[in-house]
């Protein structure tokens, strides 16, 4: 069994928890951080008792606090400490946010943030992969690169405006303000706020309704599709992998119990795993020729 230092993973009843677990330093993100969720995610993806992923923070104070600010001995700017590379113009210079948003992105399970307190930078960033975003009544979002001296990371430019907008990205990148949970909500960055108390019953409803009542490879292909399709330049390219998978997935037996369970009005027991019964152009995106 993985031996994780700085967050837990928890399963029970087809639920994931991965736990951001440095309360000491309210949950700031270091490498070790970054590798172990990584890794994480290769677990739940590989294992098919897992129907959803809730990621939170340890305590009530913070969902993250970002970057782990403390030096290293002589290490100068912590923001460049971690450069595999002196020169920044080779591409193989790859921040630790973004390779972790980036895994996140790549998921096979759908990913449920329980955002309990302070996000800002990273802690920000990381959750904007998240297939839905819940936070407490006390979280506090801040993407305060501009005040550091530095530029968003984490692939947030690509997320962030598809998220709540171009005006809005803009505006809470170049101030670097933080802003309040009712703020997160009416934006568009959050689903819904709760009280502390609430938080993760309210995540565990949610990922109980795709647990208890879709089929596995339905949500990966879905989520896959939105992700992606969503960002393409013409909707003809939604509709050549929306056929292929409507085909694929029709001849399946999950979509036979589908449409048995529907008429017979009972609850669904879909047979196939992701990890073996995912259609035949899945990862379409490897693909020659797509764009």
């Amino acid at each position: 069994m993985t031996e994780f230092t700085q967050i837990k993973l928890d399963t029970a009843n087809g639920i994931a928890t991965l736990t951001l677990s440095r309360p000491e330093k309210m949950n700031a993100f270091t490498g070790i951080m970054m590798q172990e969720m990584i890794d994480a995610i290769d677990i739940t993806d590989a294992d098919d008792s897992v129907r959803a992923v809730i990621v939170t923070g340890e305590g009530e104070r913070a969902f993250c606090a970002g970057a782990d600010l403390t030096p290293d001995e002589g290490a100068g700017n912590v923001f460049a400490r971690h450069d595999p590379v002196d020169d920044l113009s080779d591409t193989r210079v790859r921040d630790g946010g973004g390779r972790l948003v980036l895994r996140l992105f790549n998921s096979q399970k759908p990913l449920i943030g329980a955002c309990n307190g302070v996000a800002v930078g990273v802690g920000a960033t990381m959750q904007l992969p998240f297939d839905m975003r819940l936070c407490s009544d006390n979280a506090r979002f801040g993407f305060v690169f501009a005040r550091r001296g530095i530029t968003p990371e984490a692939c947030s430019s690509w997320f962030l405006p598809r998220l709540v907008g171009m005006q809005t990205a803009l505006e809470w990148c170049m101030t670097g303000r933080i802003f309040d949970a009712g703020e997160a909500r009416e934006r568009g960055l959050v689903r819904s706020v709760h009280p502390q108390g609430e938080l993760m019953d309210a995540a565990v409803s949610l990922a109980r309704e795709i647990a208890d009542n879709t089929s596995a490879v339905s949500v990966a292909m879905t989520r896959a599709m939105l992700w992606r399709l969503s960002a393409t330049d013409h909707p003809m390219m939604a509709h050549r992998i929306d056929s292929r998978s409507i085909y694929r997935l029709g001849k399946s037996e999950d979509s036979k119990e589908g449409v048995r369970s529907f008429l017979e009005k009972r609850a669904p027991a879909y047979p196939d795993t992701v990890s073996a019964d995912m259609p035949d152009f899945y990862p379409w995106w490897d693909e020659p020729g797509y764009e």
